[in-house]
Order: structure tokens, then sequence, then C-alpha cells
């Protein structure tokens, strides 16, 4: 077994600062406004509540994590100042010192144990509960020790626990049902942090305000107040740049990043993402979607057989799908990973396409002629998440799969994948804890309630060597190991093509260059912390 211990390192967290109208606000308060202009803000202030990123995101500001996922994923201290594994299945919190919450009260040891025990009795959908699911027993030690014992070895726990948000066990005590917690939340009864920035007020869909804690155990940020401005209209986030509205503004759409970068008036930064665009096939024996091109059913899911998924990967011109979909904010992948992720396969290499390959396979398959199956993805959730399937769709025409391009919003098309709506979609991902297993565990192991493995995987991908690979790199204890079971693990599934990872997206913010500088994160998060005022 190897020992991981992680020492105190000082940390700046910050927030989103978002400002009241102009007109509102005298200059010296203006001075220390941020605006921020989001795409998306938080399903609810109840940091349990769901895994979703655009949720975890804004309440970074006010909730603290054991541990903190630096701006290239690496695990640095947060609430615990350090961390290590005493055995196989024990793992050893040592707590920050001299924290409070916004209320004033200390942060214990008891308010990690109920912020652990709490999430399965409130999460919602995408459930938090994958981020606790190696717990087994949660262990106060003393006020600023706390001991978990976990289901096996869990050599990751530190990683997944950068999504562990500690909520104030007094102030969420009488908020912690499902029929309760987010009527206590929201109305900021129970957002009591320990993070930056206090909650002030949430309208969802519009904006969250945030003020800043001036008692922060990680220093006073420079910005007094908060607003996220929830801008979904990609035209409307970069006019209201462009207008003053907003200081900087996240997500730029592709076509205004190059007109944006000629304005003096404004900086872009861009970065590679840990998010990218990957395709997903159901596996079940009788899917809802699939029929012969004239609509008559078919014998068979096609997907079930390998040449099938082996046609789709060669039909997909990935160089194509980043320079022109995308329009050059994107780059192929190979698995789904990318490249900063501990497990990442360096030897796989992306698919090249061929198109005479992949008609000769279909009809190999017994598909000739091809087959209809419609092609679900978002219309609003990514930057290039419409261009990316439309384009997708385009080329499967050209092996003979009519693939009909079925945009739809983020808040229709989740909830129908997860009811398992759909035969064929494309899908969004992001590897945020910054370890492979998470990604391998969650969306490509079989689904194993009892082993809490497959979480997501509700369309009965099954594979027995690729689950032992996952579930070894799961409990192995010795990091290199891991890393080479984790690298079996992603080219089983570049041979079997479960999913097919499409294209890595590049993200860019911009901002008015007079006022604000960023520090860009892996995660995409846009957080206070990272955006500075310029001198």
């Amino acid at each position: 077994m190897t020992t991981r211990r992680y020492c105190l390192s000082r940390l700046a967290v910050a927030s989103w600062l978002a400002a009241a109208p102009a007109v509102v606000l005298g200059a010296a308060a203006q001075a220390q406004t941020l605006t921020v202009g989001v795409r998306a803000g938080p399903l609810s202030i109840d940091p349990h509540f769901t895994a979703s990123a655009v949720s975890a995101e804004p309440l970074k500001h006010v909730f603290d994590t054991l541990v903190v996922s630096g701006n290239n994923l690496e695990l640095q201290p947060g609430l615990a100042e350090s961390w290590s594994a005493i055995d196989t299945t024990t793992w050893e919190f040592r707590l920050r010192r001299g924290v409070k919450f916004h209320d004033g009260s200390d942060f214990t040891a008891e308010d990690v144990k109920f912020s652990i025990e709490r999430i399965p009795k409130v999460t919602g959908p995408n459930p938090a509960t994958i981020y606790i699911r190696r717990v087994k027993e949660v262990v106060i030690v003393d006020p600023l020790t706390i001991r978990i014992t976990t289901h096996g070895p869990a050599p990751t726990l530190p990683n997944d626990f950068v999504r562990l948000f500690v909520v104030s066990h007094d102030a969420a005590r009488d908020f912690s049902t499902r029929e309760t917690a987010n009527d206590g939340f929201n109305s900021g009864r129970a957002a009591i942090g320990t993070g930056p920035y206090r909650f002030v007020s949430w309208t969802p869909k519009e904006q969250l305000v945030l003020q800043r804690f001036d008692g922060y155990w990680g220093g006073r940020e420079p910005w007094q107040r908060v607003i996220r401005k929830e801008l979904p209209n990609e035209t409307t986030r970069v006019a209201q740049l462009k207008a003053g509205q907003v200081d900087i503004i996240a997500r730029v759409p592709a076509a205004d990043v190059p007109v944006l970068e000629r304005d003096t008036r404004f900086a872009v930064v861009r970065t590679d993402s840990a998010y990218l665009f990957y395709l997903d096939f159901d596996f079940r024996t009788s899917t809802p979607s699939i029929t012969a091109r004239d609509g008559s059913p078919l014998k068979a899911n096609p997907f079930l057989d390998l040449r099938v998924r082996e046609a789709i990967d060669l039909a997909i011109d990935r160089e194509a799908v980043a320079e022109i979909a995308m329009e050059g904010m994107g780059k192929p992948v190979t698995q789904l990973v990318t490249s900063q992720i501990f497990g990442y396969n360096r030897s796989l290499t992306a698919t090249r396409p061929d198109v005479r390959r992949a008609r000769a396979l279909l009809a190999e398959a017994g598909y000739p002629n091809g087959f209809r199956a419609p092609l679900n993805f978002t219309s609003d959730g990514f930057p290039g998440d419409r261009g990316t399937g439309t384009s997708i769709s385009q080329m499967l025409a050209a092996i003979g799969i009519d693939a009909p391009a079925n945009a739809q919003p983020s808040a229709v098309w989740t909830p129908a994948r997860s009811r398992g709506e759909f035969s064929f979609y494309q899908g969004v991902w992001g590897t945020l804890t910054g370890e492979a297993n998470y990604t391998l565990s969650t969306l490509l192991h079989s689904y194993d309630p009892e082993k809490r493995l497959g979480t997501f995987n509700n369309r009965n991908f099954s594979n027995a060597e690729l689950d032992k690979a996952i579930e070894a790199a799961d409990v192995e204890m010795d990091e290199a190991k891991r890393r080479t079971l984790l690298e079996q693990a992603a080219a089983i599934a570049a041979r079997e093509r479960p999913s097919l990872p499409i294209t890595g997206i590049v993200t860019a913010w911009a901002m008015r260059r007079d006022r604000v500088t960023i520090t860009p994160r892996a995660d995409e998060d846009t957080l206070a912390m990272n955006i500075r005022p310029v001198r």
C-alpha cells in the first residue's frame, strides 16, 4: 500500500461578483463590484442537490470542499490541511483550524460528517452520491480530525472530495430531506458556508448575488459584491460585454472570439478544457427509435454489433468537426478523458475517417442500405454543441445512416436521456476530479448498484473485460499500477467503442481590458478568485 500525505499550502479562493445597475452604485462601489455574464446558473443553492457542473461552479464561492481542484485539476488543500491513507480502507483528514462559517460559528469535523451523511438524503437528478460512493463510515476523532472507512481500498477518495461541499450542520439540520432542502437553501436560511462570499439572493434563470465574507480563512477578496448574470443567449452575452453591462463573459461563442480579439477594448483568454463531446449508443435489445430507412422495424439493435459502431467511428472526420463545426474551438480526442487527466493513455490515436471502409463494415453487419437513428443533442449546453451534432449527422449520411439532427434545450435533453428515451445521442463530459477512474467507473462500467459503479450507465452496456480493469484500478493504492490499469481500460474502450470520443473543447473568456484579468481553469469554472481587477 502506498501512503500519501498532502501538506498545507496557502490557497487563494474567490468568487464571482456582479453589480447592481450602475446608476444605483457610486464609483467606489462599482470599483469593488464584479459583473460576470455566464451561460447558465445553479439548479439549486443546495450544494448536495446535484452533481451538475453548472450548480457546482457558482456554489464554490459560498461553500468550501475538503480538497480543492486547482486550475489544472491538481489536488490542493481546502478545508482539510492534509490527508493520508493510514491503511487500505481508512483515510484520515486533518482539518483547518480557525475556519468560520458566515454566521460566525466554528467549522469542525461534525460539519464534515453531517455533510457526507446528508448527501443521499437530499440529492436529486444527476446524483451527487457519486462523490461519496466509497464512504462506509465517518468517525470524528477530534474536532479537527476525521477518519473515513471505505468500502474496500479507495485510492482516489481525495479526488472525489473536490466536490464534497461542506455545509453548516446547525444551519442545515432542519433542511435535510428532499422535501425541505431546496426551500431552506434557496431562501438563504441554510445557505451558510465557509467560502469567500456570502449568499445574498438568487433569482433562477436571472442572477445570483453574493457579498464578500471578510472573515474568510483564505484572505480577503478584492471584490465586495458579486452578481452572476445568466445570459444563455450568446448574442446577448456578447452584446452586454460590449455595452459595459458585464465585466467578463464565459464561453465566448466561437464566431465572436476573433472579432473580440481584434477589438482593443477587450482581452480574450483561451484554454484547453477538460470537457469533450462524445457519442453514446444504446445497448438494450429493444431500443426506442432505430428503424430501417423506410421506417420499418429492424430485427435487432444494430448498435450491438461492433462493426456498426466502428463504421460510425470511421464516418466522422474529427478534424473537420473541430475546425469547421466548432470554428477552431475544438481538438480531436482519442478517449473519454483529456490529456491533463491521470490515467490518460498516450498511445491511443484519433480515428481517421474512412468512408469506404465504413460502408463495407455496415454491409458485413447486414446493413448494406444503412438504417435510421435520430441523433439527439443539446442546443444550449456548451458552445458548439448544435454545430457538432449537425455536422456528425451529415457525415453519417455519407455511409447510409439516416441520423436526423435532433437538437433540444438541455432542460429537455437531460431528463429524457436519464429516462432512457434515446437510442443515439451526443453528450458532453468532463473529468472534473482529475482522475480517469471517475469517468470510466461512472460511464463505462456495467450498472451495478451493489458495487456503486456505472451510476450514469443507463444504456445497458456491459463488458466483463472492461469491468475487470476498472474494478482493479478502483482499489489499487499504488499510483503507478493504477495508472497502468486505467490506461488498459482506456485501450479496451477504444477497441470496443461503447462510446465514441469526438472533440475536446477549447473554451474562451472575454473581458474589458481596462477592468479585469483572469487565470483560466481546465474545468471552465469562472471563479472570482481567479478574476482580478486591473490596477
